[in-house]
């Protein structure tokens, strides 16, 4: 009979309070901060310092391909995250939930960048692309090509009808949205740019890169008023049609390259943090106080060149001052205004400089000014840390952290209860409690290195090993420290209980294994009992000690030592038992079933080892994993064994059939640690991505045979996807200038998508047949019964073919149809008349129609067959769309009616969010008309031709 096992799938992840692959961001009501937690995002409340929600993807994660790469918050609750596979979720930030996936990057994304409507979406990615997204629509527009290397950040300017990126490759695009084209291409930078961002006026834009200095761009505004730049002034602007003017720069205190560059959103404050430890705050002054302050600077010259002339008794007439002060400053592009020259330091001036514990990897502003600061800085740190500093005109302080809800550094032992009720993990400088089944942290005690760990049996206390050699006592009732013993000359690596429960054993670099026992003793000055440790035994090695475990019975002791080797003694008298070899590199882990017969080893050489314990003769070596395993343990009272590595994956082991049963994927680094509870439902792994996870037993049931397939399934589409990308896919060449394609990717979903579409235009084919040939035989008076396809449910085989689409994404419709032969396209077309009948379908019969007629519209043209499907499409194609758009008409002029009419009778005027979601409705309906058009215009030149 085939054995059958139950399932371990993925239950939660804590630990992490702020990855370092991507930014933080403030939501729109600035009560939230939304951090990357590796593949989640996490919401926190900044006041309560607390973890609200975490936005976490359905698909299972596959390690740092799915891990959280950039964010961006939308003036409303929408949230886009991007991804290291090139996807980006719109997340609702209220319900948690993920409202749509868009598809199209083929590398991680690097930039995000909502419009002012949050109607639009831009983003970058390392595959050189600039793509914007239609989020209502939740579609792709259009594909921007050009830079030569990665997108590092995007930024909307003009009202939103431009779009400037910038490139590693140190170049500036500024893109014309309307027209789908480059229009300007900024240069002068000396190295990569790694980030941009413009002042909520749209008066300046400000460059970040390697260079000493940052540089600042005038924009030049549409409507051109007194105070902005002309588009006649040749001295400032060199082409009208350039967008972008060189203002001038501003030297930086600190030689790191420039990580981000952010403007709050009154604009005047601007923030430059390096990729260090330091953050440079410049204010932003006001016209008005720019030319006061260029006005005192030229003055300042002027008595200075005066006083200098008058002491050396010559007169040279009038020279030009300005002009000379202006070039000991800035060397190009200052705005002048009333002939007075205001360059970029009368603009931007240095007000603070925040310098953090450890290195930044991010910083966001506020969107909401407090009342007694200019700002509030939120800076996301490498050691998995938040701080938030208020910024005033004075000063500028720290007002809070979020710290405890993680470890500083990487975990590198966790250790369960006796009752599973709680969780002890170590890091180089804390150790903290949590509850597992929540991942709360419920105490936080300062510590040494701990390397390893262990719970007494009476769940009061915990034990530490460090790397300094010490033995720390941590009362976990209190969250204390209650004493710190001095066990070893070298670091201890490893504690193993003993099975009575009134000792445990220590192995140290220093060779030694020693043997402890428990002891309550009162100290003076101590108002109650304390729990000491006393050495009883010692056990001297040849060898430096790596890890040390006990037989059930107590009747052996398994040493590791650093010769490779594992050597078995007797506990009670010490002696020489049996030497287990046969591993190339130093044992690492091992653990003893709870039957006492087997002992399985794990080591540096990526093998695992089962020995039976009697004999010590070796059952069976297992190549388990691509990097160092680095802990193994049996599930109570079972042969099945659970083992971790440096690879990143946990896998799952029958030691009695040596077959691997499950690969379970999540962690993003290497993984140090694992603890298995005792009744085997659930484990725990301790990684250096700093994240706890918590993997569950299900009820589903499985078998090896099933899982081998799955697995070699796996390796051949992985194989079959590279060899046909190596050898039949064409390499890209290098884009044309400014060149646009299609915004989405082809993927898996796209592909089924399109067989699901061709089978049922198959069938549906055959079903129409059949139905004309028994209304023929009824023409006969022949009496035959109709039997239905069953697959088709009692549908139509309009409507059967409709069904196909349920499940197509709307930002995978296109890749979708692309795919479609030009047979099946043609008898898909001859359904959407009938398709037009259904009024919420009209939007999606427009996409469809619009993009078969772009796709095939050459064969379209030279093929006669097709003529009376269009003729019959077009008659009502334009009037069902038109019908729409006046409905669309009229509830917003409604609507506009209804919102005077309580703006009347109110003295708060709310027409801030009606008129935002005024103009997203404008845009639906305009995309209505231009798909009409766009369809009109295919099918008056198609009857041209014919």
């Amino acid at each position: 009979m085939v054995k059958a096992y139950l399932r371990y799938e993925p239950a939660s992840s804590f630990g992490v309070i702020a990855s370092v692959d991507s930014n933080i961001s403030y939501d729109s009501s600035g009560k939230h901060l939304l951090s990357p937690a590796l593949e989640k995002i996490a919401v926190w409340h900044v006041r309560q310092g607390i973890s609200t929600k975490t936005l976490t993807p359905s698909v299972p994660c596959r390690g740092p391909s799915l891990a959280v790469t950039s964010i961006a918050s939308s003036p409303s609750v929408l949230i886009a995250g991007g991804y290291g596979d090139g996807s980006i979720r719109i997340w609702d930030s209220d319900k948690g939930t993920c409202e749509t996936t868009l598809n199209g990057h083929k590398g991680a994304v690097t930039a995000l960048r909502y419009n002012k409507l949050g109607s639009l979406l831009a983003s970058g990615s390392k595959d050189n692309d600039v793509i914007l997204w239609d989020v209502v629509g939740e579609t792709g527009l259009f594909r921007l090509r050009g830079h030569r290397d990665q997108v590092t950040d995007v930024v909307f300017v003009g009202s939103g009808k431009k779009l400037v990126s910038s490139s590693k490759d140190k170049f500036l695009r500024v893109w014309d949205i309307d027209t789908q084209h480059c229009m300007q291409i900024v240069g002068g930078h000396h190295s990569e740019i790694w980030t941009l961002d413009v002042d909520p006026a749209e008066r300046f834009l400000v460059t970040g890169s390697a260079d000493k200095e940052l540089r600042f761009y005038a924009i030049k505004q549409d409507s051109v008023d007194g105070e902005s730049v002309k588009d006649g002034d040749d001295s400032s602007i060199s082409n009208k049609w350039d967008v972008l003017t060189h203002f001038g720069e501003i030297q930086r205190q600190s030689k790191d390259r420039v990580a981000t560059v952010q403007f709050n959103k009154s604009g005047n404050l601007l923030a430059c943090h390096v990729a260090g430890k330091m953050v440079e705050i410049f204010l932003v002054l006001d016209d008005a106080e720019a030319k006061r302050k260029a006005k005192r600077r030229v003055n300042r010259k002027k008595e200075k060149k005066h006083g200098k002339e008058a002491t050396e008794g010559t007169e040279n007439g009038d020279g030009n001052i300005e002009n000379k002060g202006e070039s000991s400053t800035v060397t190009d592009g200052p705005i002048e205004t009333n002939k007075i020259t205001v360059t970029v330091p009368d603009v931007f001036k240095l007000l603070h400089t925040i310098r953090a514990s450890k290195k930044i990897c991010s910083i966001s502003f506020c969107p909401i000014t407090p009342k007694n600061s200019l700002a509030t800085l939120a800076l996301s740190l490498n050691n998995n840390l938040i701080e938030f500093y208020s910024i005033e005109s004075a000063e500028t302080k720290k007002t809070l952290a979020i710290d405890l809800q993680g470890h500083r550094s990487d975990v590198r032992s966790v250790t369960l209860s006796s009752d599973n009720s709680f969780l002890l993990s170590t890091s180089h400088n804390a150790v903290k409690i949590w509850n597992p089944s929540t991942g709360s942290c419920l105490r936080t005690i300062d510590s040494g290195y701990g390397l390893c760990s262990l719970i007494v049996p009476t769940n009061k206390y915990g034990l530490v090993g460090t790397k300094d050699g010490t033995l720390e006592i941590i009362d976990i009732g209190s969250g204390t420290r209650v004493e710190v013993a001095e066990a070893h000359g070298g670091s201890v690596r490893t504690i193993a209980a003993l099975p009575e429960k009134h000792g445990f054993v220590t192995g140290s670099a220093d060779h030694e294994v020693k043997f402890w026992e428990y002891q309550i003793t009162q100290k003076p000055g101590q108002a109650t009992k304390q729990l000491t440790v006393s050495n009883v035994r010692t056990m001297r090695m040849n060898d430096d000690v790596l890890v040390v475990a006990i037989s059930p019975d107590a009747k052996y002791i398994a040493v590791a030592l650093l010769d490779s080797t594992v050597k078995i003694h007797f506990v009670d008298s010490l002696k020489f038992f049996l030497s287990l070899y046969g591993h190339k590199l130093p044992v690492l882990c091992m653990d003893i079933s709870s039957d006492g017969d087997l002992i399985v080893t794990g080591s540096a050489d990526k093998n695992i080892k089962i020995w039976g314990l009697d004999f010590g003769d070796c059952h069976k070596s297992i190549f388990a994993h691509a990097d160092s395993v680095m802990a193994v343990q049996f599930v109570p009272k079972t042969h099945y064994v659970f083992s971790v590595g440096k690879d990143r994956v946990v896998k799952y082991w029958d030691a009695d059939k040596f077959e691997q049963l499950l690969t379970l994927e999540g962690h993003h680094a290497d993984i140090w640690c694992l603890a298995v509870s005792n009744r085997g439902d659930f484990i725990v792994t301790g990684s250096h991505d700093r994240s706890i996870r918590r993997w569950d037993r299900t009820e589903e049931q499985f078998f090896i045979e099933e899982e081998k397939e799955k697995r070699l399934e796996e390796m051949f589409d992985g194989d079959l996807d590279n060899a046909y990308e190596n050898k039949y896919v064409p390499k890209e060449e290098i884009p044309e200038e400014g060149a646009v394609a299609v915004a989405g990717k082809k993927t898996q979903e796209t592909l089924t998508a399109t067989d699901l579409i061709i089978e049922r235009l198959d069938i549906a084919e055959n079903e129409k047949k059949r139905i004309a040939e028994h209304q023929e035989e009824e023409k006969n008076n022949k009496k035959a019964v109709f039997q239905p396809n069953p697959l088709m449910i009692g549908r139509s085989p309009s409507d059967y073919v409709l069904s196909a689409f349920k499940d197509v994404h709307s930002n995978d419709l296109e890749q979708t149809l692309m795919a479609l032969p030009f047979t099946d396209a043609l008898k898909l077309l001859s359904y959407l008349k009938e398709w037009t009948s259904y009024s919420d379908k009209v939007e999606l019969v427009c996409r469809i129609g619009t993009l078969l007629l772009q796709t095939h519209y050459n064969q379209l043209l030279s093929t006669p067959a097709a003529r009376p499907v269009l003729i019959a499409f077009s008659d009502i194609f334009y009037e069902r769309v038109k019908g729409w758009k006046d409905i669309f008409g009229f509830n917003l002029a409604a609507m506009d009616h209804i919102q005077q009419l309580m703006a009347s009778r109110s003295d708060a005027l709310f027409q801030d969010a009606r008129s935002k979601l005024r103009e997203i409705r404008a845009q639906q309906s305009k995309r209505l008309q231009d798909r009409s058009d766009t369809g009109e215009v295919v099918m008056r030149k198609k009857k041209k031709k014919t």
